[in-house]
């Protein structure tokens, strides 16, 4: 990467040819072998090179880093209503206020976009011009050329995300006739900019690099991206990171970038995207679902869940379960492909017990469909989404409901059961969930950034899907993962962008954080799907789940500068002069021992909070609310330690309109695991009676020195 810096993009390119044609040994050679020249976050470029080529640009002055390409995976309406925003005009919420985002530009990197969904259509959004900050180009395709993009601009995963963040009102949509309804985004009348850095394989970072490039020097407001990297991570500064790289970048020229947490969950420290300055999602359930019926021939009437349509026999038929016409018997995966016996399957329901990391119901379906059977009941530990058989229908159950379906094959003579078709039921299920796919921290790369910052609904979720031959499908589907989540928060940043222009990213952050909610549908505190079913904590939540209501009007907010975020990675062990070139700017770093937990982040977390001894961290927050206003603090301190705040109460007026206080934590307990302590949860909440200002605490108190004492 060039270090030296040009005002002018096309000398910037011009110069990253120079530059590589001094080991390429011409510019002819230097053009065929760039991919990519970066010029609007930063200055830099992707070649084609061999190990000798890279090796030698790595020795000459002036070079960052070479790094080798990596690949990014992908993490893959009811939903908009279950969170309060409500469309039509008497209703007064986020969507009402903000004119459904009307003015704003959501950039979404991904796959691309089939804009010819009714999704993408433009007829609602009238002769409202471009936003005169959109600098970018408009490329045309089938059924769309460039006076469709006065309004709006195909690959399904991007088609999805880009329609739930601001996909346009489409009645009657539906997958096979289950979810019907209205469809549409967060932000219907906000703008789409679509980046495609990413196919089947997934996403490369010279491709996701020089997306962000592009959407910056575009003017997009919010950027939605739904891919991350593999455990371990990178450094942040470190090029392998394109999207903390990317992000950085798009922060700094004002554009609040939200990205998924991952689907590494529920097993700790799996969270993704956890640079501080990107605000990262993790998936819930909300409160619709598919519930199927399982008749017995013992008239006993038992529920799984399906998204099977129209393979569905109305009459009663042979039942068996997979052990019993397996080749092997004994065999740890009885409906692994080959393993059944298609004379005894042929014509029958099986019911299959799933081996984790094994199989799943897709490959256990292939199964039954190869030796012949008609239907699959799949009993499975409880997890998150549904997936559609095709080939014949599946019902998903859980191990109670496959155990019970078990020991009626055991007694019966002839078993005998009937599938029926699938309901869609809303209302009246406790949500949200947190989904047992979603990644969950504490942080591993920065353990004193809590992550996920918050979480949105990513379970069965309706949108746009380009349609794959099947006529029935009608170009939506239910998909699920925290891609799904990720652009909800994006669309709802839409919103609050455009009621709020002078916000910052950190501001909608903080609104975001401190607003959400921690109790579910039945008044109780969000639980956690997946094998342990506990009580959520910051680690699976973040804040809590979004409520956008409640984040247009936060009252306070906790700003954070791009200076801010550089000195952190100062702490974080990044020289001045590997930084500089990160910033194209030249870099004092501060030498300060509290710079990390002095991150003005809407939470705080302390890893390593020694037995006797004392941490005090500074916060400062802003008045976004009544000019004269006072707030009280209310602390709930995390078991065992001691919390303080000073000062208890914080005033504004005209003149004073940011504050600063301390919070101050103090560990005596006495019995510590060794040598990585547990955490423990608490949180602090500004209030002036009518706006509450919660931040999540998460201490982890420890008695000896741990190996993760670095924070």
């Amino acid at each position: 990467m060039g270090e030296k810096k040009y005002e002018d993009p096309v000398a910037i390119t011009k110069s990253h040819h120079r530059f590589l044609s001094t080991v390429l040994g011409s510019k002819e050679a230097a053009k065929h072998s760039i991919l990519y020249s970066y010029k609007h976050g930063f200055s830099g470029f992707a070649a084609r090179l061999t190990k000798t080529q890279a090796e030698k640009i790595a020795e000459l002055p002036g070079v960052v880093q070479v790094i080798p390409n990596g690949i990014l995976k992908l993490h893959t309406t009811r939903s908009w209503e279950f969170m309060g925003l409500h469309y039509y005009q008497s209703s007064k919420n986020l969507s009402t206020e903000s004119n459904m985002g009307e003015g704003t530009i959501i950039g979404i990197i991904d796959t691309g976009v089939w804009p010819e969904s009714e999704s993408f259509s433009d007829k609602g959004m009238g002769q409202a011009p471009v936003p005169p900050h959109w600098k970018g180009i408009c490329q045309k395709g089938e059924k769309f050329n460039s006076s469709n993009c006065n309004r709006k601009d195909a690959v399904g995963h991007g088609t999805h995300t880009a329609s739930t963040a601001a996909g346009y009102f489409v009645e009657k949509a539906n997958y096979r006739g289950l979810a019907a309804g209205l469809a549409r985004g967060g932000a219907p009348l906000a703008h789409l900019a679509i980046y495609k850095a990413c196919w089947d394989i997934g996403c490369t970072d010279a491709d996701v690099l020089k997306a962000f490039d592009k959407a910056i020097h575009d003017g997009v407001d919010v950027l939605s991206v739904s891919i991350g990297n593999e455990i371990p991570l990178f450094s942040y500064i470190d090029q392998r990171d394109s999207i903390a790289i990317g992000s950085f970048h798009a922060i700094a020229k004002g554009i609040t970038v939200v990205s998924s947490a991952g689907n590494d969950g529920p097993v700790a420290q799996t969270i993704v995207n956890t640079a501080p300055w990107i605000i990262t999602v993790g998936a819930t359930t909300i409160d619709r679902a598919f519930p199927t019926a399982i008749t017995l021939g013992n008239h006993q009437v038992l529920w799984g869940q399906s998204i099977d349509i129209g393979k569905v026999s109305h009459g009663f038929t042979g039942l068996t379960y997979s052990e019993r016409i397996a080749f092997d018997p004994d065999s740890a995966n009885d409906c692994r492909q080959g393993s059944l016996n298609a004379t005894l399957a042929a014509g029958k329901i099986i019911l299959c017990f799933s081996r984790p990391d094994t199989q799943d119901i897709q490959s256990a379906a292939i199964s039954v469909t190869q030796a012949g059977g008609v239907g699959l009941i799949y009993a499975q530990f409880h997890t998150d989404g549904l997936d559609s058989c095709n080939l014949i229908h599946c019902i998903k159950v859980n191990y109670e409901v496959g155990t019970q379906i078990l020991s009626y094959i055991r007694r019966a003579r002839s078993p005998i059961a009937k599938l029926s078709s699938p309901e869609t039921v809303i209302g009246d299920l406790v949500s949200p969930r947190v989904a047992s796919f979603s990644s969950r921290g504490p942080n591993s790369m920065s353990p004193a950034v809590l992550k996920p910052d918050i979480v949105a609904p990513g379970v069965d979720i309706l949108s746009a899907y380009p349609p794959i031959g099947s006529k029935d499908i009608q170009g939506y589907a239910l998909l699920s993962g925290t891609s799904m989540s990720c652009p909800h928060v994006a669309g709802i940043a839409a919103l609050i962008k455009s009621l709020h222009r002078d916000w910052s990213p950190a501001a909608i952050r903080s609104a975001l954080v401190t607003t959400a909610s921690q109790t579910g549908t039945d008044g109780m505190n969000i639980f956690e799907e997946g094998s342990t079913r506990k009580e959520a904590d910051p680690f699976d939540i973040g804040g809590g789940h979004v409520n956008p209501n409640k984040a247009m009007n936060p009252g306070l907010v906790y700003d954070i500068t791009v200076e801010d975020y550089i000195q952190f990675l100062c702490f974080m062990g990044h020289n001045d002069a590997s930084i500089s070139r990160l910033t194209k700017s030249k870099i004092n770093c501060l030498k300060n021992n509290h710079l990390a937990l002095d991150l003005n982040l809407p939470s705080i977390t302390i890893p390593n909070l020694h037995n006797n001894e004392t941490v005090t961290v500074t916060r400062k927050v802003t008045n976004v609310g009544q000019i004269n206003s006072a707030y009280e603090a209310l602390v709930e301190a995390p078991y065992g330690v001691n919390m303080t705040v000073e000062p208890e109460v914080i005033s504004f007026n005209m003149t004073i309109k940011i504050l600063s206080f301390r919070v101050t934590f103090f560990s005596n307990h006495k019995v510590h695991p060794v040598p990585d302590a547990e955490y423990r949860f608490g949180s602090l909440t500004w209030t002036d009676g009518e706006h509450f200002v919660r931040s999540p605490v998460a201490i982890r108190a420890i008695k000896f020195e741990s190996y993760s004492d670095n924070v």
